[in-house]
């Protein structure tokens, strides 16, 4: 899979001297935020405040069709590929089932997670993370599976010009009359992570019941690609009088500070001698070799970026009923996982300061800018620091605004003992040194922000639903 004249990532590693510094300073980040020109999704369609009350007061459709790389699998050893790889149980799995499915290092160590569907024809369908599905298409190309897989990239990256499917996301209280309306048959009654087949205006569907924002009421959407305007429009009509809205870049990428998803971790593959071949096999212009370390914390080692499945709250998705990479550590780690996945509640008055430090003339210079609705400025892997006194008791990460609540929030991995609901914390927002070369990184002071730790998913509607229903 090599490119960029020839060079792997463990070429790049091996050129580089420290590759925490590396992915600090000198990575453009592997992220469609940035690729507005070959995304052709707009940053708002209204503006992302009333995008974002629209999935808890109406309904909002999000378009997934361009963003999410997808891969399919198929073959006489197609499962059992999935079963090796994969630290979920796959003994339900089949057409009317899905799954976040997670794979790891030989050290429990998350690579990537995605979401995996069974067809009836014996085809898998892998959707997102594109380090997880080069991880897949490593395995089943290098070792003894009998398998066919066919890639799908999104669309700044796909060579074909198009994609193989449509993909639309209809989440919020409305949302089941809206996909009603249009649906020829009626709607089956089906729980989180079911999926069912539909017909919109004579378009075959493929219906995955899930929602971005961790609510019951929401449906991802998709079909063959040549169809999507005609569903999408459809959808569109069918919501006008459900006060349907558009939801562009903004509002999507800032969904997950009430849904409590810690989306792309930094994949797990640049250290462990056993993965040198994988990385020997990857690009050194590739994903990968494009993330982009920011926030606060600065560890000594890439491996202090790694997490396992339990920071992430995927605990009821570990399980011990197959042999998988990375099983024996995770077995150990069950027994006390050391960090948990939580919600920070930023002190209002600490955020204002910041806020105001940005109009202080007196300072030489303000607190790193605090962007609404989403505040991080790494692509995909910021940490900063959670403090209790001096000691540093966990990470947070994807912080941002939040219209339903009026709050500041981020998700966070903290160490159990500081898990509890209620307990006070300090987040320290900014880079050390007056911060690092990334282009999204200005010279700034950093700055102490008090928050309380708070359930995660966060929102009050969705404390019972969501993540926890990710089986």
């Amino acid at each position: 899979m090599s490119t960029s004249a020839g060079m792997s990532l463990q070429d790049l590693l091996d050129s580089t001297a420290d590759p925490v510094d590396y992915f600090s300073n000198d990575t453009l980040g592997p992220n469609i935020r940035t690729r507005g020109d070959l995304i052709p999704i707009p940053a708002e369609f209204s503006n992302w405040r009333d995008e974002q009350l629209a999935w808890r007061e109406s309904a909002i459709l999000f378009d997934q069709s361009h963003h999410m790389p997808e891969l399919f699998l198929r073959g006489p050893d197609a499962l059992k590929l999935l079963n090796r790889i994969g630290v979920n149980s796959l003994a339900n799995l089949g057409p009317g089932i899905a799954k976040q499915f997670i794979g790891c290092n030989s050290q429990g160590q998350v690579i990537g997670d995605c979401i995996l569907y069974a067809h009836a024809d014996g085809t898998y369908e892998l959707v997102s993370s594109m380090p997880l599905l080069n991880w897949i298409e490593y395995q089943a190309t290098t070792g003894p599976w009998d398998v066919e897989i066919q890639r799908d990239n999104n669309t700044a990256e796909n060579e074909s010009g198009t994609r193989a499917r449509f993909r639309f996301q209809l989440d919020g209280p409305r949302a089941t009359e809206i996909f009603q309306a249009v649906a020829e048959e009626p709607l089956p009654r089906s729980g989180s992570f079911r999926v069912f087949d539909a017909r919109v205006r004579g378009v075959d569907v493929m219906v995955l019941r899930h929602g971005m924002a961790g609510r019951h009421r929401a449906y991802e959407i998709s079909g063959p690609f040549g169809h999507g305007a005609a569903v999408r429009g459809a959808l569109i009509e069918a919501g006008k009088e459900h006060g349907l809205r558009l939801g562009g870049l903004k509002s999507y990428f800032s969904t997950n500070y009430e849904s409590g998803w810690i989306a792309g971790p930094l994949p797990a593959v640049y250290s462990a001698e056993d993965m040198r071949g994988y990385r020997e096999w990857l690009s050194a212009d590739g994903w990968e070799a494009n993330f982009q370390l920011a926030g606060s914390y600065r560890g000594d080692d890439i491996e202090d970026y790694y997490v396992t499945p339990y920071d992430l709250g995927y605990d009821h998705i570990v399980k011990f009923d197959h042999d998988f990479i990375g099983r024996a550590a995770l077995e150990t780690l069950a027994e006390h996982p050391p960090r948990r996945r939580v919600t920070l509640v930023w002190d209002r008055d600490d955020v204002l300061a910041v806020i105001a430090s940005m109009l202080d003339r007196e300072q030489e210079l303000p607190c790193k800018y605090f962007d609404f609705p989403i505040a991080d400025y790494g692509l995909l892997a910021q940490r900063d620091e959670i403090r209790v006194g001096s000691r540093l008791v966990g990470l947070s990460t994807f912080c941002g605004y939040t219209a339903n609540e009026r709050r500041v929030l981020s998700l966070a991995m903290i160490e159990a003992a500081y898990a509890a609901p209620g307990t006070e914390v300090t987040v320290v927002w900014g880079e050390p040194d007056g911060g690092s070369r990334k282009p999204r990184v200005e010279r700034h002071r950093q700055a102490e922000i008090r928050a309380t730790v708070a359930p995660a998913p966060f929102a009050y509607t969705t404390q019972s639903t969501g993540a926890a229903n990710r089986a």
